[in-house]
């Protein structure tokens, strides 16, 4: 796995300097068409580019891309790129696709190696805020959303908590959206729970990734104080049409490699929807971004899987797996990676919940008093929700597995069940 996982680095930086000379790519997926209307279709408006030298990266420069035919500020994404890619080409066609939908989007480099961790944060930051001081005309900080993938997908939590909570970014509209996340830094657990209330989530993981353990981004998603209307845990599945593999691998989406149905109908779209549903309040946008597993949302072009929708995400695959498991003594936040694991029998604190497997119903004990209960099936649709009487009448269920969390004011936490 260690050798497996240089690779893959070695190749993404090196595929990653290539895009220098190269331009961006094709649509050529020779199955599907790409949208033409609605959410992830391309948007009318033309790409401008303004640039800047990165004062915390020598020879770097920092790029926003936003609509080059509109003349006032607007909504603005702020963009965290993979561990090595700090060429733009490499997500080139998701920063077109913003800007051509009305949007800004800023790109800050950040060094791959000779500095911390905590300094790649920093630069992050830095870069982003001197973005917004720098051109008021086309940034609308009112108005904002954190992106990021791998390195990224786990920084965009702090640097949005602090543009959030100093700065006041976002008070008429503020998002997350986090992709295959590495380890979350710079954050506490209080800080996540204490997170804007406002904020909306989408946290995507892919597959057939086997870089950064799945239970990272689940850790994040379940523990951050934002309401479960208000976000969503999607995962993306491999599928082969016509002998076309869809791959979701660590590096969806990427560029250089050309678009396909995936970039379009997976990432782009709920993107787009997000966008949509946090600056406008569209309720059609919402149910495409955050559907909590409509169809709008989790439908993919005849022939796909369908996106996996859940509000208790249960990681599938060891952690043996990954490159990166969440367990490691790197993870700042290791100590959570056991509450994505089932066993026969659970307690937090003094609560027990058995039997495990059950056939009828589920007992749980110790109540402190004023939980209350979601019971999903294994693609994530939501059986039951309510107080612990209605879990004692599960007869009617198919056998198979189940999640369920029990939610109070003092703790949530997440179990895997068994119905036999």
């Amino acid at each position: 796995m260690r050798i497996y996982l240089l690779k893959t680095i070695q190749v993404f930086i090196l595929v990653c300097c290539s895009n220098a000379i190269l331009t961006a790519q094709l649509y050529n997926d020779p199955n599907f068409n790409k949208p033409t209307t609605g959410y992830g279709s391309d948007g009318p408006h033309t790409t401008a580019t303004e640039e800047f030298e990165n004062p915390y990266y020598a020879g770097q420069n920092i790029k926003i891309y936003h609509p080059g035919d509109i003349q006032v500020k607007v909504p603005t994404l702020f963009y965290s790129h993979a561990y090595g890619g700090y060429i733009p080409l490499h997500v080139i066609g998701l920063f077109n696709f913003i800007a051509k939908k009305g949007y800004a989007i800023v790109f800050v480099p950040y060094q791959t190696t000779g500095v911390s961790v905590e300094n790649r944060y920093e630069n992050l930051l830095a870069g982003f805020r001197k973005a917004a001081r720098d051109f008021p005309n086309i940034i609308d900080t009112t108005r904002v959303g954190f992106m990021g993938h791998s390195f990224g997908g786990g920084a965009s939590f702090a640097t949005a908590y602090r543009c959030f909570t100093e700065n006041n970014w976002g008070q008429n509209g503020r998002f997350i959206h986090s992709s295959a996340p590495w380890y979350s830094y710079n954050i506490s657990q209080a800080e996540m729970q204490s997170f804007p209330i406002d904020t909306k989530l989408i946290v995507e993981v892919y597959d057939d990734d086997v870089v950064n353990d799945h239970r990272m981004a689940a850790d994040v998603f379940t523990a951050i104080n934002i309401p479960v209307a208000e976000k969503d845990f999607i995962k993306v599945k491999t599928d082969t049409v016509n002998n076309y593999v869809y791959a979701t691998g660590h590096d969806l989406p990427t560029t250089y490699a050309g678009f396909d149905a995936l970039d379009y109908y997976a990432y782009y779209r709920l993107i787009d929807a997000l966008c949509d549903y946090t600056f406008t309040g569209s309720l059609v946008a919402k149910d495409v971004a955050l559907g909590n597993g409509s169809l709008n949302q989790i439908t993919m072009p005849t022939g796909m899987q369908n996106l996996e929708q859940t509000d208790m995400p249960i990681v599938t695959y060891d952690e043996s797996r990954y490159g990166f498991p969440c367990s490691a003594a790197g993870n700042p936040r290791n100590a959570y990676c056991g509450n994505f694991t089932g066993v026969s029998m659970v307690e937090t604190g003094n609560v027990s919940i058995y039997p495990n497997p059950f056939t009828t119903g589920i007992t749980i004990s110790n109540l402190i008093g004023n939980e209350m209960f979601l019971l999903q099936n294994s693609v994530g649709q939501i059986v039951y929700s309510g107080n612990v009487t209605g879990l004692q009448h599960l007869n009617s269920l198919p056998n198979g597995l189940y999640i369920l969390k029990t939610i109070a004011p003092a703790y949530s936490k997440t179990y895997k069940l068994f119905k036999e």
